[in-house]
């Protein structure tokens, strides 16, 4: 199933590969911060506020083993810790540290700022087009917050 012969691919194979597109950007910026992409989009995450554990893995999609670990690993690393959750004093939630904060803000801002210049060669109609139809799909699948979207202009200047 490749590309036609006018460069146009079906919608299956450009959801596919846009997938591994930014996949590939966001481990890039990962490693490039001594993060995991795991370890990246939990601080993405909780950029947002501290979630509990199973919240976690439902967001991640991850098995409540893996989000353990997950959260071992990077608590370790002095980016995260568990606190006690509110609303039910049995469990715990997850929150950045300071370290943590600032770290997932410049994490944050360059994950942007490469991820931006994906579709540098759309003009301003077509990447309209491409958010809103991006945006229906994501919300016709109920696709969780993994990558908080802070204000589009402080992004692009490189602020989070």
């Amino acid at each position: 199933m490749g590309e036609q012969g006018d460069g146009q691919i079906g919608v299956v194979a450009a959801l596919v590969r846009s997938a591994f597109l930014v996949n590939a950007v966001y481990a890039e910026s990962s490693r490039e911060h001594g993060l995991t992409a795991q370890q990246g989009q939990l601080l993405c995450v909780l950029m947002a506020q501290p979630c509990g554990m199973g919240e976690l893995g439902a967001i991640l999609g991850l098995a409540k083993s893996s989000v353990t670990g997950l959260v071992d690993r990077t608590e370790r690393n002095g980016l995260v810790r568990r606190q006690p959750d509110s609303r039910d004093s049995r469990a715990v939630c997850v929150a950045l540290t300071a370290q943590g904060r600032e770290l997932a803000a410049r994490f944050y801002a360059e994950t942007c700022r490469r991820i931006e210049k994906l579709p540098a060669g759309l003009g301003p109609a077509d990447r309209a087009v491409l958010a809103s139809l991006l945006g229906r799909v994501i919300v016709d699948n109920q696709v969780p917050v993994v990558f908080v979207e802070l204000d589009e202009g402080a992004s692009a200047a490189g602020s989070g």
